[in-house]
Parts: C-alpha cells; sequence; structure tokens
C-alpha cells in the first residue's frame, strides 16, 4: 500500500465514521493487525493492541455511565445489557455497518478468516479505533461516536433479549414449549491442543436442532444454541 493509497482509504472511513483526524497515523494504526507487520517489516506504523486496549476502557465508561444515568434497574441487569453492547458479536457487527472489513490491514492467512475468528479482528478494530478517536478527540467526542453507532444498538438488545445468552434463552424457550432440557454432546474435536476447536450438536431427545464449533466446548456449545434458536420454529 502507497502513501496515497493509505491517504486516501483513511480520507474515505473518515467519512464513514464521521470524524475527522489531526493525526490520520492514529486512525491507520487502528486497522494494523499484528499479522500484517510480520509481512510488511517496513510498515511504518505499529498494530494496533494497544489503541485497542485504551478502547476498551473507554467504550465500557461510556456504555456504564449511559446506563447508569438512564436505566433505575438493578445493577445485574445493567451488568447484562453492557456486557451485550461491548462484546465481539455486537461490536464485529457494528464494524461491518461500517464497512470497516475494507480498510483492515491483514496478513494473507489472517484475510482467509471466517465466523468467529473474523468478528473478533472486526470487534478488536472497532475498541481501536474509538480509542484513536479518543487520542485524536478527546473523551467528548468518543462518547459521542459510541452513543451514535453503539448504544443506538440497545433498542433492538432490549427487545429481541439479546442480552440473555443463546444457551439460557434456547434452554428457556424448550422448557417452556415442551418441558425438555437441551442436551449438548460433542461430535468432533480437532487440531493441536493449543489450538483446539470442538464442534458441538445440541438436542432435544433424539433431535439435533443446532451445531455450532469454537475453540472451547462453551463457546461451540453457544454457538450451537444460537444455531438452534433460528432452526426451533
Amino acid at each position: 500500500m502507497t502513501m496515497i493509497d493509505e491517504k486516501l482509504k483513511i480520507q474515505k472511513l473518515e467519512d464513514r465514521l464521521k470524524v475527522s483526524f489531526k493525526n490520520k497515523d492514529l486512525l491507520l494504526q487502528a486497522l494494523v493487525h499484528r499479522s500484517y507487520l510480520n509481512e510488511h517489516s517496513d510498515f511504518k506504523i505499529g498494530h494496533n493492541e494497544r489503541l485497542e486496549f485504551l478502547g476498551d476502557a473507554v467504550l465500557e465508561l461510556v456504555v456504564t455511565h449511559y446506563l447508569y444515568d438512564n436505566y433505575p434497574n438493578p445493577e445485574g441487569e445493567l451488568t447484562n445489557w453492557r456486557s451485550a453492547l461491548v462484546k465481539a458479536e455486537n461490536l464485529s457487527k457494528v464494524a461491518k455497518s461500517l464497512d470497516i472489513e475494507d480498510y483492515l490491514l491483514l496478513s494473507r492467512g489472517e484475510k482467509k478468516s471466517v465466523g468467529r475468528a473474523r468478528d473478533v479482528i472486526l470487534a478488536n478494530a472497532m475498541e481501536a479505533i474509538i480509542g484513536a478517536i479518543y487520542m485524536d478527540q478527546g473523551y467528548e467526542v468518543a462518547k459521542q461516536f459510541i452513543l451514535k453507532d453503539i448504544i443506538s444498538e440497545l433498542p433492538t438488545i432490549l427487545e429481541k433479549e439479546l442480552y440473555i445468552d443463546p444457551k439460557s434463552r434456547f434452554q428457556e424457550l424448550a422448557q417452556d414449549r415442551e418441558g425438555i432440557t437441551p442436551s449438548y454432546k460433542v461430535l468432533e474435536e480437532y487440531g493441536p491442543d493449543h489450538a483446539k476447536e470442538f464442534v458441538i450438536g445440541v438436542f432435544l431427545g433424539e433431535k439435533m436442532l443446532g451445531k455450532g464449533k469454537g475453540p472451547s466446548k462453551q463457546l461451540a456449545q453457544q454457538s450451537a444454541a444460537e444455531d438452534a434458536l433460528k432452526n426451533y420454529k
């Protein structure tokens, strides 16, 4: 990527984010995945992990303050709502709506990533962008960005009860309709010990309603329950 290409891409992304950066390199850095530097050792900008660390804290503070100011609900409910807003799935969804995927700087290998792996990359980039906005523009601009693009998802989260994890939602639905508690079975596991992948099915009796995979049994179960919710009409 040439310097001209960088500047053109950053300008387009600023328009998409509706934020004009004084230091364009901060926004560019927010898009750099660590893997990209392995293939471009001469690239002048570092990766985005420190900005991600900062953005995560800013995001959590803004969301927490907003919920505290606007909802008199108990702490437990507010915690669940906050978790739904800041979790990788929601941040990835927001990132996709802003076309962040088009601007990421990834290695050739990471460009092929799909599913949850890609969602995590997008969510991390979203946090890094928040960190970059905070560093360049200050707290108020970062707050307005979070209100506009992330906290705006809250009505949908509350309406669809997305703050309840898929496994709990599916269990509640299955017990309500049929008086049956879902069971989960490992269908397949593969990969080395440090990078295991599990494929798990969720069953009502003998019938499999959904299937999911993930790097842990817990995440694979959540994925299977999410699949089951789509199929359980």
